[in-house]
């Protein structure tokens, strides 16, 4: 038995189902990590991968970048834990709101799931309502109210045991890239605030169809109801200003986390004085968290971010789509029917015939054939997330001349899985 195998086995026994995140398993186990560094990571038996998961989507400079660690460690010699302010809180705050948010304020906090209830919170202290809308496929995170599915009548349903049916009461979904369907629920209820990923990475990766977030901007300031930009993956992803630079659309509030921190556990909540400033202690808008604004956290934000120049996403992007043509090139010549889609550094593959632009369309894939395709990837010493509602990434570790040996391995994974 390897290793992997045994340290699986002995997790089970005091971990619930030897895993920390169910996006960690896979059949018939996972593989345990030992060490990472640049563009690859190693598990426990000494095997080295190139990693396209990269901490789905969190280290854009890659794995121990030297800058990130170097701030990092050298703010542990000083102390990992404060609970009073820092200067360099007040600097990551001026560097992301400069980006998200000119004029603006920014909370820190401790993951994307702190973010949505933040914003979630404010909206509904600014608006006097408490309904929401999400779109189906749209992951904001483990919080009750946005754990839920479309049921009748586009009314909230609990996705996951646990949650009560109220928690999700007020919930209503849309399908994604659907504007029509959003604003007619805009119409037939009172909605506190519009959530959605603007470029969908939780089922695969969706772009947003022509128009519309736009339109999603004017139907919610039709309605009085707050645009909510969950830019958890594409936030520092896209470009240095996220999704709102990249497609020219700027929300009421933005979430960012993942890229902030570097891969230190970081996320934020941003947007103008007259929503922020209802946080308290100086509003009425409760949240707190000791560890929020951690300073080795802030500390390794700091650099990541300082790092995300212009250059850094034209490069990223070359090699993204040099590696989605590859990927597509092989999938035709194994006459696999597929859609790739890329983003700047983001990318995902579909075995489907038809075009991907919701839930329903990421459903119609061949998943099955997603996961042959995983583990055949794997054999050849290439990790990416295992599930076909995740995406894969590029870092700033990897070059150009990289991109062939990647697209070899996903060519002789395409022929393998279409075998069966």
């Amino acid at each position: 038995m390897d290793r992997s195998s045994r340290l699986y086995a002995r997790s089970r026994r005091s971990i619930p189902s030897g895993v920390n995140s169910p996006v960690r398993f896979y059949a018939p186990r996972p593989f345990f990590a030992s060490r990472a560094r640049g563009r690859h990571i190693w598990d426990a038996d000494g095997a080295r991968y190139s990693d396209l998961c990269n901490g789905y989507g969190a280290l854009l400079l890659g794995h121990a970048d030297p800058g990130v660690a170097r701030a990092a460690a050298a703010q542990a010699r000083k102390g990992s834990l404060y609970c009073v302010p820092t200067e360099q809180e007040a600097e990551l705050a001026e560097l992301v709101t400069g980006l998200y948010c000119p004029g603006g304020r920014a909370r820190l906090v401790n993951g994307g799931a702190d973010a949505a209830a933040a914003a979630i919170r404010i909206a509904r202290a600014a608006t006097g309502r408490s309904k929401i809308l999400k779109f189906a496929g749209c992951y904001h995170g483990a919080v009750d109210p946005l754990l839920v599915e479309a049921g009748s009548g586009a009314a909230g349903a609990p996705s996951s045991a646990g949650v009560p049916r109220q928690a999700a009461r007020d919930t209503l979904v849309a399908p994604y890239n659907d504007a029509a369907a959003a604003g007619d629920l805009l119409d037939r209820h009172d909605v506190a605030c519009v959530m959605v990923e603007p470029a969908a990475a939780n089922m695969g990766l969706v772009p947003p169809g022509r128009g519309f977030l736009r339109s999603l901007r004017r139907l919610s300031r039709r309605a009085g109801a707050l645009l909510v930009f969950d830019e958890v993956v594409t936030g520092f992803r896209l470009a240095p200003g996220g999704a709102q630079e990249a497609y020219g659309v700027r929300p009421d509030l933005t979430m960012l986390a993942k890229a902030l921190g570097g891969g230190y556990p970081l996320a934020a909540v941003c947007g103008p004085p007259r929503l922020m400033d209802r946080l308290a202690p100086g509003g009425p808008v409760y949240q707190a968290s000791t560890y929020a604004g951690n300073p080795v956290s802030v500390a390794a934000a700091l650099a990541a971010v300082r790092s995300y120049k212009r250059p850094l996403y034209s490069r990223l992007g070359r090699m993204c789509r040099d590696l989605a043509s590859r990927i597509s090139d092989a999938a035709s010549d194994a006459g696999v029917e597929h859609v790739v889609h890329r983003a700047s550094s983001i990318f995902q593959v579909f075995f489907t015939g038809g075009p991907v632009r919701d839930l329903e369309s990421v459903r119609r894939a061949d998943h099955a054939m997603f996961g042959r395709m995983f583990r055949s990837l794997l054999s050849r010493g290439v990790f990416v997330a295992p599930s076909q509602y995740e995406s894969s990434f590029l870092s700033a570790a990897y070059r150009p001349e990289d991109v062939a040996g990647l697209g070899e391995a996903y060519g002789a994974a395409i022929r393998e899985a279409s075998h069966g």
